[in-house]
């Protein structure tokens, strides 16, 4: 009796060796599939909306996507997330101004060989574009660890939200205005590219920091506007190529994508983006950035208050 009850014992507990692990691993397996589904595509679906909406406005869109993430979904977006989704917008930029960019490559390129082609403005203007997206590729390679961790913090967040608000702020008011892209010079185009490279700090914003900067020198709101749009270009497409080898590779730092997600994230962003661009264009033809600064720096007290009572972590 006691040999079969051993005998027994033995069998259940083989069985139970056996069928537990395949239990705990079909389950395993059935929660990653889940949270594939119904939590990472939901991730980057939001966050891909939240890239196309925030992108050209003066209000920071890795901003928003490090609050966005940290928030709603416990982590950060990522630095390599952020700038390879930034092609999609970037390539909203190219479809929408593509006859400018069209003719200032043109241009560029004859007045390589004419004099004459080198005396228009268009020529300048392709050299101010070129000159202007230096500062934010050199500091980008410089202090690219920083940018990918330290400066992530929602602290640094909601203070460059802040202040580079109320900076926005001084230009619309005291900017004068007075000339448009006709009377754009070199020191136009070196100054806001400093203020570009600004913006590889989340909350700064590139439009916002280049907008900010054309005000301050004079130039008109749409001006300002559209010549954020075309310094962009070369700085924003040079970022994501070279951070989309850095997005499928193990990092503690922010969430890890799919090939698919990112594709798919990057596209939305584009469509989303192209949409703000015509919207932002028209708006500043005959409104001020005001609505932009107390946006901004609402946004950044709402934020200390979120990280003072630990509803979102830094």
């Amino acid at each position: 009796m006691r040999v079969g009850g051993a005998g027994v014992s033995l069998a259940g507990g083989m069985l139970q060796d056996l069928w537990l692990p395949a239990v705990g691993l079909g389950a395993q397996f059935f929660v990653i599939v889940l949270e594939w589904i119904s939590l990472s595509w939901l991730q980057a679906m939001v966050l891909a909306v939240v890239q196309g909406l925030t992108e050209f406005l003066p209000i920071s869109s890795s901003g928003h996507l490090s609050i966005v993430s940290k928030l709603f979904f416990g982590d950060d977006a990522g630095a390599s997330f952020t700038a390879v989704t930034q092609i999609g917008t970037e390539l909203a930029v190219l479809i929408y101004f593509a006859g400018d960019i069209g003719r200032l490559v043109a241009v560029w390129f004859r007045g390589l060989f004419d004099a004459r082609v080198r005396r228009t403005q268009d020529y300048r203007l392709a050299w101010y574009v070129i000159v202007g997206s230096l500062p934010i590729g050199v500091l980008g390679l410089l202090f690219q660890d920083y940018i990918r961790s330290t400066l992530r913090s929602l602290w640094i967040t909601g203070a460059t939200l802040i202040v580079f608000g109320v900076l926005m702020g001084l230009a619309e008011r005291f900017g004068r205005q007075l000339r448009g892209q006709d009377r754009l010079r070199l020191r136009d185009g070196v100054l806001m590219g400093f203020a570009q490279s600004l913006a590889l700090i989340p909350g700064v914003s590139r439009s916002g920091g280049t907008i900010t900067a054309g005000l301050a020198l004079g130039l008109d709101r749409p001006t300002a506007v559209r010549f954020s749009f075309l310094l962009a270009i070369p700085a924003v497409f040079a970022a994501g190529v070279s951070e989309i080898p850095h997005v499928f590779e193990p990092s503690p730092y922010g969430l890890q994508p799919t090939v698919a997600q990112m594709v798919v994230a990057t596209v939305v962003a584009g469509v989303i983006g192209y949409a703000v661009i015509a919207w932002l264009l028209r708006f500043v033809q005959r409104h001020s950035v005001y609505l932009f600064v107390w946006y901004r720096i609402v946004l950044g007290v709402l934020l200390f208050a979120l990280l003072g009572f630990g509803v979102v972590q830094p």
